[in-house]
Parts: structure tokens; sequence; C-alpha cells
């Protein structure tokens, strides 16, 4: 049976990446019911519509949404990402951003394989706040940070998950708990407690800043990272930069609950510079593609694809996903 996947091209380079991914995923014999939704920063220049709640219904029946790159230069900061990628997150409760990252940091011989588990719809990204005497000498703003315990608490769950099917079974939390000491008191407490669950899970803490550090020093020390969104949204451009660039990372947006559709995008932005031009290398959207499958249960094609992006060469973007295409029907 197909699955039914809507796909968010979106701007710049994001429509060519999605559909090279597509490409991929038929090459390893996954049959796909697509439907393409024209939303993001050209949509909204045009007619002012980003995400309407008619549509946001319509993305509801679908098992699972391919996201390009949405943005372009002419939309203020903000507006598409609020408007659609934060909309989204909430409204169907992508709780999770999984983030892997599998490489070789410079100035290490050995290869990292890590993942970072990011809560994906509390902290400052709520939008809890506002200014005051705005364009003043005396303006004022604030911007405060959401944390429930049912939030932390699904998202530390779910990394343990996750660690039980890895190798070395080992969570670390990264915040920020000696100035940040309510959020990082109720992240720290929840952590300790489902830790308690799962005995044979090695378990470690770090704070932010020094998480910056291993990251590059020593990425080898982490299995699954779990932090919250402000943290993971800086972590993970940083687990892309150690791992072999932030053109090649991959993501998903999670509702393991699948009272929805789980999303899933490549992180690298919609490049306005190139699109158009069959440039951009797609295997971050590839990448994103595989976990996809992994999501729908089409394990065997996610580690196929996976395979065939190791060194897939340089090329137009059509030229890469010929070469990922062949080797996944080889």
């Amino acid at each position: 049976m197909a699955h039914k996947i809507a796909v968010i091209g979106g701007d710049g380079i994001g429509p060519e990446v999605t559909a090279e991914a597509i490409k991929v995923m038929e090459a390893a014999g996954v049959e796909l019911d697509t439907t393409d939704f024209e939303l993001g920063g050209a949509r909204y220049l045009r007619d002012g519509e980003i995400l309407s709640d008619e549509t946001l219904d319509e993305l509801r029946a679908y098992d699972a949404i391919l996201l390009g790159a949405v943005g372009t230069p002419d939309v203020p900061p903000g507006v598409i990402e609020r408007g659609l990628l934060l909309k989204m997150r909430f409204e169907l409760d992508l709780y999770v951003n999984q983030r892997p990252f599998v490489g070789t940091a410079p100035g290490h011989d050995e290869a990292h394989d890590f993942v970072v588990i990011r809560e994906n719809t509390e902290g400052p990204y709520v939008g809890e706040g506002g200014v005051l005497r705005k364009g003043t000498p005396n303006e004022v703003a604030t911007q405060g940070s959401v944390n429930t315990r049912m939030g932390v608490e699904r998202c530390i769950r779910y990394a343990f998950e996750l660690a039980q099917t890895r190798h070395r079974k080992h969570v670390t939390l990264v915040h920020k708990t000696n100035v940040l000491t309510f959020a990082g008191d109720l992240w720290q407490r929840t952590f300790d407690e489902v830790a308690a669950e799962y005995p044979d899970t090695g378990i470690a803490y770090n704070h932010v800043d020094a998480a910056c550090i291993y990251f590059v020093q020593d990425p080898h020390r982490y299995d699954v990272v779990v932090t919250d969104n402000l943290f993971g949204d800086i972590l993970t451009d940083l687990g892309g930069a150690v791992s072999g660039g932030i053109g090649l990372a991959s993501s998903a947006n999670l509702n393991p609950s699948r009272t929805g559709p789980s999303m899933f995008e490549p992180v690298h932005g919609s490049a306005p510079d190139i699109a158009g031009k069959n440039l951009a290398n797609p295997t971050a959207a590839v990448l994103s593609a595989a976990l996809m499958l992994d999501f729908l249960g089409e394990s065997d094609a996610a580690t196929r694809i996976r395979s065939a992006c190791d060194d897939a060469g340089s090329g137009s973007t059509t030229d890469i996903g010929d070469t990922i295409a062949a080797r996944v029907r080889d």
C-alpha cells in the first residue's frame, strides 16, 4: 500500500532537493502517493497566505510530510518561521526533533555517531513575551521560556527509548542548571527520575557551553543527547558543522504518538543564491527521507538509502540524485 506523503517543496532549492529525495525513495522500491502543497515565502508574497487552518487540516490526513526549505529574502524574519514551521510543530504536536550526526570531525581520525533529541514545542519558541515602549530609548522586550513536566518528560523518555535501540545505550542531558535554576531543575529532576527506569543505560550531564566544546573536541563521548528547544537549535547546527557540514544535515520532527503526520526536512535553508541552477547537494533531503521511511516502517529501504549516500560524489543536484538512486537499485 502506498504511503501518502505531503510534499512542501517550499522556496529556493527546496523543490529541487525534494524531487531528488522522492526519486531515491521510489528507486528503493517504496510506493508513494505524493501531493504537492504550495507553501512558503513565494506563496506568502503572492497572496498573503502562510498556512491556513483549512490547509493544516488537509495535512493531518497524510502519513508524513516531506519539507524542502522555506524562506525568501523578501519576507521579514520570523513570518514564515512562526507562521508555517512553528505552527506545524505546535498544531501537529511534533514534540521531538531528532537529528543524527555521523561523520569525522576536523582533527579526528575516528568517525562519530550520535543523535540529538531536541524538545520541539516548548521553551522560548512558544512566543511568550512582549515589547513595551518599542522604538524608544526605554524599550523593554521580554521572551519567556515555557517548560512543562509533560513536555520535558515525554522528550526525555523518547531519548531513553531511542538509546535502548543503540549499541552504547547512553543518554546525556544538556542544559544550564547552574543559571537557569527553575527550568534546569525541572529538566534535571525529570531526567533523573526517568533514568531510574532504565538501569542499563548510562547517563551524563553537560552544561550547554561545555557541550559546545565537546562537540568539537570530543564528539565521540556522545550517543544520545537530550536538550531543550533553544539549546537544541544551536547544538544541532554545531553538530552538522562537525559532521561534514550543515548542508548534509537531516532532521525529523516527530509526533511519536502518531496522532498526526510527522515532518522531515533538511536544515540547510533555501539558499536563494543558487536556486534553480541545479547546484544544490540533495543529500540532506535524501537522508531526511530515509528518516521518514524509518518512521513509516520501511527500515530496509532507509538503510539502503543511507548506505547509498556515502561518498555520493559531486556534481549537479540531479547528478547526485541519480548516483544515489542507481546505488539503491543495485
